[in-house]
């Protein structure tokens, strides 16, 4: 029984039920070396954020989903982009650090001893 040419080791550009792999059709909306503003959404196996530009996949080291990112692109495949954080967008998610105020030595108060009033008791 024969079930014809069915892609054979699955190599060749077909995939293994037979069909073409396709890539993402058209021009990829990212290049090399480039930065764009992302919003990681996803967080791949490997522990990668996704993020997609215009649909495409780009996997970003060091990020995690609701972080919105400067992604520099390291590579582009015909099916993804990887790339790395160049910086972290403003957004008013995040969290802001509150300046502590300094005290100098006069507007320290004084330490004063604490002497207990009740005397210890020996336990029985």
């Amino acid at each position: 029984m024969s079930y014809g040419n069915r892609g054979g080791s699955y190599g060749g550009g077909y995939n293994r039920y037979g069909g073409e792999r396709r890539g993402f059709d058209g021009p990829k909306p990212v290049e090399v070396g480039k930065v764009y503003d992302v919003e990681v959404t996803e967080t791949s196996r490997q522990g990668d954020g996704i993020a997609r530009v215009q649909g495409f996949v780009i996997f970003v080291k060091g990020s995690k989903p609701g972080q919105k990112v400067k992604v520099k692109i390291a590579s582009v495949g015909p099916r993804f982009a990887t790339g790395q954080v160049a910086t972290e967008s403003s957004s008013a998610e995040q969290p802001k650090t509150e300046e502590v105020p300094q005290v100098t030595e006069k507007e320290k108060p004084e330490l004063q001893d604490y002497k207990s009033t009740e005397e210890s008791k020996p336990t029985e």
